[in-house]
């Protein structure tokens, strides 16, 4: 029982002593790092400020403004660590071993890292452009240091790794797409009411842009058809839609201005004879 009772006696000898020789130190440095987050998170808000007379695209201005925030509070944390004593240089040097470690278990994902830092910086594509790549298409709605989003018209998200992006052929159509359309009349007597009647369909709809011009002429000779092609040019939210508009108008006006459309071929087959198309 006294040996029990000295024991404790010691036991809080010992923890009265740390705490009289580490307590203080221990607290000063839980400030220090509180200081570092508020210091990191004002500094960012300052940064980020004065980044945006630069005219730096968001994800751009959102990495920097990280980097100065973990600058920040890897200062203050050293700080933090100085004050209670601990020796640094032993400390990297584990660091440095197992982030070789942490980065052989994650190649893919650093992967991303290095090419979401490759398109922020080099800028092949921007927020708003719709672009075509590794097999997928859509507007850029969002580019992460992990990852680039991009949004369909029928409101689906893809989410593309970005080490898929970087390396492969880009299709960038910027902020305005080109309807690829065609139409078709039987005779060419028609032709030049057809091409009066389909530019005034396209001249008429609101969607359509004026600059660039659309393009509008014979694109084939099929037999006795003849094949026009409507090609203009309309903003990205107005894509889905408007080739229906156009369609619609020119049904209209080919009906008010006489013009005809192809017949569709006809086969009669006789008992005994060969096949004659009509």
């Amino acid at each position: 029982m006294e040996n029990q009772i000295a024991l404790l006696d010691q036991a809080k000898s010992t923890i009265v002593d740390l705490a009289i020789k580490f307590g203080p130190k221990v607290v000063i440095a839980i400030i220090i790092v509180i200081a570092g987050v508020y210091a990191g998170r004002s500094l960012g808000r300052v940064f980020d400020r004065s980044l945006k007379g630069f005219n730096l695209e968001p994800p751009v201005r959102l990495l920097l403004v990280r980097m100065l925030r973990l600058l920040v509070f890897g200062l203050f944390l050293i700080m933090a660590l100085q004050n209670l004593g601990v020796e640094l240089l032993p400390l990297i040097a584990g660091l440095g071993v197992a982030g070789a470690g942490i980065a052989l278990a994650m190649q893919g994902v650093l992967g991303n890292v290095v090419a979401g830092l490759t398109i922020i910086f080099t800028r092949p594509f921007r927020v708003g452009e719709y672009i075509s790549i590794v097999g997928v298409d859509g507007q850029v709605e969002a580019i992460d240091i992990f990852n680039t989003r991009l949004s369909h018209t029928d409101r689906s998200i893809v989410v593309v790794p970005n080490r898929k992006i970087v390396g492969e052929i880009l299709h960038n159509y910027g902020q305005i797409r080109q309807l690829n359309m065609t139409v078709s009349i039987a005779h060419a007597g028609d032709l030049e009411r057809a091409l009066t009647a389909i530019q005034s369909a396209v001249a008429e709809n609101q969607h359509a842009l004026k600059d660039p011009a659309p393009v509008i002429g014979v694109s084939s000779l099929a037999g006795n058809t003849i094949v026009i092609s409507v090609r203009p040019w309309v903003q990205l939210s107005d894509f889905p839609g408007t080739g229906g508009e156009i369609n619609h108008a020119i049904v209209e006006k080919f009906g008010a201005a006489g013009v005809h459309y192809p017949a569709l071929p006809m086969e009669i087959r006789m008992a005994g004879e060969a096949p004659v198309t009509h």
